[in-house]
């Protein structure tokens, strides 16, 4: 199983997010500098990770983004559901597939996928910064 990139980034700017000092703001420029990914793109996950209540938007001169809520209350499981088009395995209907009126695989694919996603329901946004001083000053842009 591989996350889209637009899942993968969604769960690194929370990680950003979370590493910084708690009042302090930081931007879509910002975070798009890190991990060096285009601000149009970061502009469209930050955009669902706050209307999902993960990221908190100020608009204005003084504005930019910081965690809505507590690390410790970010599953990130359900991060990964919330974000992830296609958590099916696969799709038996974009081909003509001649084993659809009996195949186990996509039946076995779900159940990894579910497996999957039960392991990472065990993970908070905490967890994934328990080395937080050793990942800080991996994510400088200076």
């Amino acid at each position: 199983m591989r996350l889209s990139a637009f899942t993968d980034f969604g769960l690194r700017t929370l990680m950003y997010l979370a590493s910084l000092e708690e009042e302090r703001l930081s931007s879509v420029a910002e975070v798009a500098a890190v991990y060096q990914v285009s601000q149009s793109h970061m502009v469209k996950v930050i955009g669902q990770l706050a209307k999902l209540g993960y990221v908190q938007t100020i608009r204005g001169k003084n504005g930019g983004i910081r965690l809505a809520v507590s690390p410790e209350s970010i599953n990130v499981g359900e991060v990964i559901e919330q974000l992830e088009n296609h958590l099916d395995g696969v799709d038996c209907t974009t081909t003509a597939c001649q084993l659809l009126p009996c195949c186990e695989l996509k039946k076995a694919l779900t159940e990894g996928m579910r497996a999957f996603i039960d392991t990472m329901r065990t993970y908070t946004l905490a967890d994934l910064m328990v080395n937080k001083r050793q990942l800080i000053p991996l994510l400088a842009t200076g």
